[in-house]
């Protein structure tokens, strides 16, 4: 659900060191004060860089001390004038590059947030597939691979291999600060800057989260591009293109192809830390991560640019994108196991006023036959919009008891909101326990003076839980057991506006009348904040309000005029004396301005004394956390599910994710793809959007291609906001016929879902991938983000547009591999390396199968998982041209946390013959029931099952294809069909 963004004018007046801004509380403006001997240049082209001493070699790498090499130039912070660096060889494919402050006063994230991978336990320093290699003065590194030591660096830091600097603004006038003035090392307590070198185009992916108008892979600002700003502050804010939003990843994945051999390699580059960087290319636009090139240039570049911290930087190899990702998901741990049940239909919007509402969906999901597996309920459900409650009136709690009972006796699940801000209590007779119990266990967040910091969220003056105060985790498991025990029984948990966000700037609670509980904005829907909206191409002025596809017999696509363009650990910045806390000298680009608007002020105090400064992007991780560990406690040996809007690295061990407050335009139909892969990179792959859309209105023909693509996304939720047209799948026939097939060719899959998510909990291996991540040296797919891959296996064409009944896609593999199609097996005739046009008429989406591909499947897809999983298998073996074919399937009880027992079916097609065998202790009760053989190009006379001769077969000569029907063979066994 979307928060109001809030209006804030502010002023920078540094000739006296203060900073002014409208609404600004008493306790923020406490420390604005700075101090005017604290003379900053606001320029780094006089920045001396550091020099290199004191090498000492070791086991596993090397550390050293670096100094200024000239006077402190100041520029956005003090210069710190001794560093330390440790280089470490901690893998064969990762190596860790550490530069940090000798006196370790800047912040770094503590581990007990995101646990370090162990120490090396053997050296790599000679065998590593990276080198480290050095300059001494000036200081400066670059990363090359063993294996090609003079080709082009991973990673260059040194002068030479960037442009001339100074590199001017492109529009100095707008925004001087996007000027690239010096790519010296910079290393101040409130500012830091590295800069290296990148070729020239690069494939650069990841750096989110960010809904970016250039696609998956980032504008660097080549080919026609106008390069990219990018900034990292985690913001409430409705998924505006290229700006920072919920979730804060400095990881980027780059691919280079080798116009020579024709062959390619991937590596990856993470920034362990919280808050802002650049990525630029010169000339550069703006900061934070800012991509661009010169026509003068010969590289491009990324540029970071920090608010304080240390530069803790990791390197992998790869050399393929899945590898990447696998190697930094051993870095910042690997995602957590996913109960089989969450891979169905959820439901949900903002706006079932009622149990009864609520309940009516349920129904008419049952009564349509579309699959529902798990009703959800926003803040609606709440009293007087307060976490942990349920209202007395509309959601009185037996009646949502009973709801959840009848839901659980169907084998269907329920998940309820809960907001980041606790509501303060108004006074002595408010009996609220979450804010009572909270206070009494010293929970909550802190203003500088040791006061209670009181921000403004949906329930009016609120409080925030402290993730670093020692009692916050008893305090949160107890909160979540009193309202399950209360009759709310959840099965999972959707976490929001855990930026976190706040409607006011600073402690505006703070001598406020508590008992004003009313929100500084319109709800949607109300008068003055009417839903008016529609999808590009629908005119509801002509057509009506329906968001039909007719009306009267008239098609409504047409001309619209609604048609929106979607474009010693130390405290850190704690300690600093004299610093601006609230307003940093180097102004990062945040969307919204000053850094503590619509969100906690950045002197906000955590305990043992951190400030929101520093911990700001870790909030929602440190809440997913903490949710894990309540809901494994409440319901033992049961994996917990959570869907977060704020992620961190790391977030995936706990979480997963859903893209956010997206709008019911076909531009952000589109855009989800790019956020699914996106956080595949980030090691979060249960992801998806809120399918139609969540803000303004949808249509029926969005509606009904938006339902479809998500079905072959990881998560898979319909949710939209309050006073919006209805957007159920039942609502309009067409919609519900297309849901249907989909949700059934989903469930159908879900033991090749639930395979790849075993894989990526295990090993880090991304479910869902962009094509050149399985055709790495076809450069014609590094920039392809209309299409995706579940698996090696499966690719998927959706329609992104309205209007049409065609869909170009491109296959990969330039005619060496076959593909056939889902629905009909039928083999596609596809153009090599180019586009091809696919029948795609409204209720169909483009679905094929990779040959050389065996897959186990469910054969009676039900209405619930359950019921899904508890009917027969079959085997779906699409022939490569050598007749051969290979797949695994993981099977389990599909909820057991950790997992249990467990059995792995192995499916090995050759000429003639297709074997499958299980290894493990887990008992599969469901039989395989049968058997379809894609590309056996001859009839076969004979068709035996473990030797025995089988009479229901049927050979379809059109598809080339043998259908082995009711053999109900048993898994648990080693099994052979073979034909002759």
């Amino acid at each position: 659900m979307v928060g109001a963004a809030s209006v804030l004018l502010f002023y920078l007046a540094s000739h006296v060191g203060f900073v002014y801004s409208r609404f600004t509380s008493n306790l923020q403006r406490q420390i604005t004060v700075v101090d005017p001997n604290r003379t900053l240049s606001g320029d780094t082209s006089s920045c001396p860089g550091y020099a290199l001493s004191g090498l000492q070699n070791n086991e596993h790498g090397l550390t050293a001390r670096l100094s200024l090499s000239g006077k402190a130039c100041n520029a956005f912070g003090l210069d710190i004038n001794n560093l330390t660096i440790q280089v470490t060889y901690e893998t064969q494919s990762r190596l860790h590059v550490n530069i940090f402050d000798a006196d370790k006063t800047q912040f770094t994230i503590p581990t007990s947030v995101i646990p370090r991978p162990s120490p090396p336990t053997s050296s790599h320093t000679r065998t590593s597939d990276l080198v480290f290699n050095y300059d001494a003065h000036p200081f400066a590194f670059w990363i090359t691979r063993r294996s090609a030591p003079h080709d082009t660096p991973l990673f260059d830091t040194r002068i030479t291999s960037l442009p001339k600097a100074p590199v001017p603004a492109p529009n100095p006038a707008q925004d001087n600060s996007t000027g690239l003035n010096s790519f010296a090392l910079v290393f101040e307590d409130q500012y830091l800057q590295l800069t290296s070198a990148l070729p020239k185009g690069a494939n650069v992916y990841g750096l989110g989260e960010v809904v970016a108008s250039s696609g998956f892979r980032r504008d660097v600002g080549t080919d026609g591009g106008v390069g990219t700003v990018q900034t990292l502050w985690a913001r409430d804010i409705n998924d505006p293109p290229d700006g920072n939003v919920y979730g804060s990843h400095p990881i980027y994945l780059e691919h280079r192809f080798d116009e020579t051999t024709q062959t390619s390699a991937s590596h990856g580059v993470f920034l362990l830390r919280h808050v802002t960087l650049r990525f630029s290319v010169p000339p550069s636009q703006g900061s934070d991560i800012l991509l661009q090139t010169p026509p003068s240039s010969n590289v491009s570049l990324i540029e970071y640019r920090l608010l304080g911290g240390t530069l803790d930087f990791y390197f992998f190899s790869g050399p393929n994108p899945q590898a990447v990702i696998e190697q930094y998901g051993e870095v910042v741990g690997t995602p957590t196991w996913i109960p089989a049940w969450a891979f169905g239909f959820h439901l949900c919007r903002w706006g079932y006023p009622n149990i009864s509402t609520t309940r009516e969906q349920v129904q008419r999901m049952r009564a349509a036959n579309i699959p529902l597996e798990v009703m959800w309920n926003d803040i609606d459900l709440y009293h007087a919009v307060r976490d942990f409650t349920t209202d007395p009136v509309s959601f009185p709690i037996d009646e949502v008891k009973a709801l959840i009972d009848e839901l659980t006796a169907n084998h269907q699940h329920y998940i309820p909101i809960v907001d980041a801000a606790v509501a303060k209590q108004v006074n002595a007779t408010d009996i609220y326990d979450p804010y009572t119990r909270g206070v009494e266990l010293d929970v909550f967040i802190k203003n500088p003076d040791g006061s209670e910091y009181v921000g403004q969220v949906w329930p009016g003056y609120t409080v925030f839980p402290d993730w670093f105060a020692n009692n916050t985790q008893e305090y949160w498991t107890q909160a979540f057991t009193n309202w399950s025990q209360s009759g709310v029984n959840f099965s999972g948990i959707w976490l929001d506006m855990n930026e976190a966000s706040s409607f006011c700037d600073g402690s505006c609670g703070t001598g406020a009348d508590l008992s004003n509980t009313s929100v500084p904005f319109l709800l949607p829907g109300a008068p003055g904040n009417l839903i008016t909206d529609y999808p590009e191409g629908y005119d509801p002025t002509v057509s009506g309000p329906s968001g039909n596809i007719t009306v009267n017999g008239t098609l409504t696509f047409g001309a619209t005029n609604s048609n929106s363009s979607p474009s010693k650990r130390g405290l850190g910045a704690a300690k600093l004396k004299n610093a601006n806390i609230n307003a940093p000298p180097y102004a990062i680009h945040n969307g919204f301005g000053p850094l503590s608007i619509h969100t906690l002020a950045t002197n906000a105090t955590h305990q043992p004394g951190y400030i929101e400064l520093d911990v700001h992007n870790m909030w929602g991780l440190m809440e997913e956390k903490a949710t894990h560990n309540a809901l494994a406690a409440l319901h033992p040996g049961k994996r917990p599910f959570l869907i977060s809007r704020s992620t961190f690295p790391s977030s995936g061990r706990w979480t997963g994710h859903w893209l956010g407050d997206n709008t019911s335009k076909w531009a952000y139909m589109y855009y989800s793809i790019q956020g699914v892969l996106q956080f595949q990179i980030f090691q979060i792959p249960m992801v998806g959007a809120d399918t139609g859309g969540f803000g303004g209105n949808t249509d029926e023909e969005l509606l009904n291609r938006w339902m479809q693509l998500s079905a072959f996304h990881p998560f898979y939720r319909n949710h939209n906001v309050k006073g919006a047209i209805g957007q159920e799948p039942y609502v309009w026939d067409s919609v519900a016929n297309a849901s249907r097939t989909a949700i059934a060719a989903r469930y159908a899959l879900l033991p090749y879902w639930y395979t790849l998510f075993a894989n990526a909990s295990t090993l880090g291996t991304p479910p869902v991938r962009a094509l050149f991540w399985e055709f790495p040296n076809e450069p014609e797919l590094f920039g392809i983000d209309r299409q995706f891959m579940i698996g090696c296996d499966i690719l998927v064409t959706p329609v992104l547009t309205p209007n049409v009944s065609t869909v170009e896609g491109i296959f990969p593999g330039r005619g060496k591999t076959i593909w056939r199609d889902w629905w009909t097996h039928d083999v596609v005739k596809a153009n090599s390396g180019m586009n091809t046009t696919l029948a795609a008429p409204l209720g169909h989406i483009n679905v094929h199968i990779r040959d050389g591909s065996a897959l186990l499947l469910h054969d009676k897809p039900g209405y619930t998982i359950e019921e899904t999983r508890s009917g027969p298998y079959a085997l779906l073996v699409s022939l490569s041209s050598s007749g051969s074919a290979f797949g695994t399937a993981y099977i389990d009880d599909g909820i057991s946390f950790p997992p249990g027992p467990s059995t792995t079916l192995t499916i090995r097609a050759a000429p003639g013959n297709v074997v499958f065998s299980g290894q493990g202790s887990f008992k599969i009760q469901p039989e395989l029931s049968k058997i379809t053989v894609l590309g056996i190009q001859h009839k076969p006379s004979r068709v035996e099952l473990n030797g025995k001769t089988v009479q229901g077969w049927q050979y379809l000569s059109a598809q080339d294809k043998l259908v082995v029907s009711s053999i109900n063979a048993n898994l648990n066994r080693h099994n052979t069909l073979s034909w002759t």
